[in-house]
Formats: C-alpha cells, sequence, structure tokens
C-alpha cells in the first residue's frame, strides 16, 4: 500500500463501482478525500465510512449542470485550500443511442452524454491545471475506457465511447502541455469492470457468461484492482508515467 498521508484527494463519482473503490483504498493510504457524488450520498458516504471525519468531505454536484460543476470544485478547494490530485472517473453511459432511434433522442443522447463525459471533466481539469501550476504540481488520473481505442460492442452506447476517447485525448494534452511544471496526468483504460454499467451492457449482449467467454483471462476487472493502480500513481513514485495510457483488460485487448 502506498502513502498518501498528507494528500488531498477529489474523486468524482466516488458513491459507487470504480469511484467508490477508489475512494477506499485511498483513505486507507491516508489521504484526505473529498467524495463528490450525484444522487447517491449514502453511497458515497459508505464509500468513506472507515476515513476518520478530519480526512473526508462529501460533495453532491449534477455535472450534468456546468454552474454546479464550478462549485464543486470551489467548495472542494475552500476545505483545505490544496487539493493534489484529481482523479476523473465520473461518467454515464446511456443505452438509447442506438442508429433508429428517432433525431431528438439521438441528440439527447449525445448532448448529455457529452455534457458529463467531457465538458463537465474538462471544467475541473481546468480549474485543476490552474491550481497546480499556482501550488508547483498535482496530478490528473483520468478513467477512460478500452471503449476510447477499440469501439464499443453494442452501437446504442456508440456516443458513450466517443467521450471516452474526448477524454482520453485532453488529458494526454494536458500531461504534455505541463509536464515541465509538474502537473502530472495519467489516464487508465479498463476493460469490462464488475459495475452496474458493465452488468447492464451485459444484459444487451446475452448476460455475463457471455462476455466473460470472450475475455483472455476469463473475468472481469475489479472496481479494487484499479483503485490499486489510482493509488500508485497519486503516490507521485513514478511520475515519467505521465502521459501514459495504462490498460487493464486481463490480456484481452493489447496494442
Amino acid at each position: 500500500m502506498y502513502d498518501l498521508s498528507g494528500k488531498t484527494i477529489l474523486i468524482t463519482g466516488a458513491s459507487k463501482g470504480i469511484g467508490a473503490a477508489i475512494a477506499r483504498v485511498m483513505g486507507e493510504a491516508g489521504a484526505s478525500i473529498i467524495a463528490h457524488y450525484g444522487s447517491d450520498e449514502a453511497g458515497a458516504r459508505n464509500a468513506v465510512a472507515q476515513v476518520p471525519a478530519e480526512r473526508k468531505l462529501l460533495v453532491g454536484a449534477d455535472l450534468d449542470d456546468l454552474a454546479a460543476v464550478e462549485r464543486l470544485w470551489e467548495s472542494s478547494l475552500a476545505w483545505r485550500g490544496q487539493i493534489d490530485v484529481f482523479v476523473n472517473n465520473a461518467a454515464v453511459m446511456l443505452w438509447n443511442g442506438g442508429m433508429d432511434q428517432p433525431l431528438e433522442i439521438w441528440d439527447e443522447v449525445w448532448e448529455q452524454t457529452l455534457r458529463v463525459n467531457v465538458l463537465a471533466p474538462v471544467r475541473l481539469m481546468r480549474q485543476a491545471v490552474k491550481h497546480f501550476l499556482a501550488q508547483n504540481g498535482g496530478s490528473i488520473i483520468t478513467i477512460s475506457s478500452w471503449a476510447a481505442q477499440r469501439g464499443v460492442t453494442n452501437p446504442d452506447t456508440m456516443a458513450y465511447g466517443a467521450s471516452k476517447a474526448a477524454i482520453r485525448a485532453a488529458t494526454q494534452t494536458i500531461a504534455r502541455a505541463y509536464a515541465a511544471n509538474g502537473v502530472l496526468a495519467y489516464v487508465l483504460t479498463p476493460g469490462v469492470v464488475r459495475t452496474r454499467l458493465s452488468q447492464q451492457f451485459a444484459e444487451t449482449q446475452g448476460g455475463e457468461a457471455v462476455i466473460s467467454a470472450g475475455l483472455a483471462s476469463g473475468r472481469w476487472v475489479e472496481p479494487k484492482e484499479i483503485a490499486h493502480l489510482v493509488a500508485f500513481l497519486a503516490s507521485g513514485v513514478a511520475p515519467q508515467l505521465s502521459g501514459a495510457t495504462l490498460d487493464m483488460n486481463g490480456a484481452s485487448y493489447i496494442r
């Protein structure tokens, strides 16, 4: 376990799945956790239940509302006056964006997906970079998806895959532009992770067994595996990894 004592870490989407696992692992490593949630405050509270009260802050914000996104950053920064790591995790996957949908539904799916999965996180990354430049460094860790590189299996979720590619490119640009200023930026691209979204997706493809049969390892990625990799990156022990895209898919997709 890496020692994250003294670091203040903002995690979006900390109420479930990957975000909740990251909040737990980083809390165990000694970090002060800012756990963002959309509507599931109970989930976020549970994720940081073992973190001492003085080392945690819960902040609710609708990422579909860009004014709320700005308030999320302001509230997070005001807590300690410093943020050392921003974990860009929260995202939506909408299921009714297929080619045969009426145009108004198609447009709505794309617009909401891009607002939540791209515009909201780049607003936060913008604020993070400005803050990190003022304090001589910091880290951004973006949870993207292998869909950003290989596309999605179900075209109903095409907007999701495209959004994950966009946020990957934005993170890589930050890495290249600000490396000399101590601003580190990493991209994680998990495969099939044991989360609610993946389980819903599996149902559209014939069930979990069908998905697992197509994986080289035969098993899904556990959220805690991703959390431990995030903790490693947040520790700052490998700054020359900045700009890297790190795959975690059990050898199912190798570039």
